[in-house]
């Protein structure tokens, strides 16, 4: 097995006084030599947006873009005519594909966090599109569950890529055992909150871990966390 550790504190920060971006990964005008990204896993942002603040309207496209909510509630607004307010425990992809333009704000009265994930596409210049779920963390209790697949279906959001989206909400001393895909793939594991074992390297809350050159990752809850794997091709 390789790896390699994300803490915390090693992140970038963008401080805009209403928004506070935590960056793993060089983004934006934050530049880390060493980390640009780790396989077709661009950018993760740990992102916090004060309320009457956001994003205007901006342009993206050929990069699969997820937004995993933690709190607060953020509308979204798209130029193929999507007006939605996502909230805590809603996630959201947008497959920009050959170009689309949207606009987010915190509309309601707490700071919202959410998770901006960038993946690099399958397929280039597709149509694109726009999906949410809703995953209540009351029914993801000692479960890991698929929030984003590359496999189509009603309970999860699809990707236009090889990669895969799991949440994980977990007692303490309750272990996970998840199996790669063998083809081409890696694992990288964000620790929202509690303390974890993953592969007997510790994360503590925010910190990540990057892993490849192996088919398991093994994860032991110290305490009660919660933590997000994505599962993700770590060459092109």
């Amino acid at each position: 097995m390789k790896h390699i550790i994300y803490t915390s504190e090693e992140r970038g920060l963008k401080d805009l006084g209403w928004l506070q971006s935590n960056l793993t990964f060089s983004f934006s005008d934050y530049y880390h030599p060493t980390r640009r990204s780790f396989g077709l896993l661009r950018a993760f942002n740990d992102d916090f947006v004060a309320p009457e603040n956001g994003f205007g309207l901006h342009a993206h496209a050929n990069m699969e873009i997820i937004s995993v909510m933690l709190a607060g509630a953020m509308n979204h607004i798209d130029n193929l005519g999507y007006k939605e307010v996502v909230q805590k425990d809603w996630v959201q992809i947008m497959s920009a594909g050959s170009g689309m333009r949207h606009e987010e704000h915190n509309v309601g009265d707490e700071q919202v966090n959410f998770l901006q994930i960038w993946i690099e596409p399958k397929l280039q210049n597709i149509t694109p599109r726009y999906q949410k779920r809703y995953f209540p963390e009351e029914g993801r209790k000692n479960k890991l569950v698929t929030i984003v697949s590359n496999e189509e279906g009603q309970a999860h959001c699809w990707i236009n890529q090889n990669a895969k989206l799991s949440l994980g909400y977990f007692e303490r001393e309750q272990e996970v055992q998840y199996t790669l895909n063998p083809t081409n793939k890696s694992a990288f594991v964000f620790n929202i909150s509690g303390s974890l074992l993953v592969n007997e390297e510790p994360l503590e809350q925010r910190d990540a871990i990057g892993i490849w050159d192996t088919d398991q990752v093994h994860i032991k809850c110290l305490t009660e966390s919660r933590f997000l794997l994505i599962e993700v091709p770590i060459n092109n």
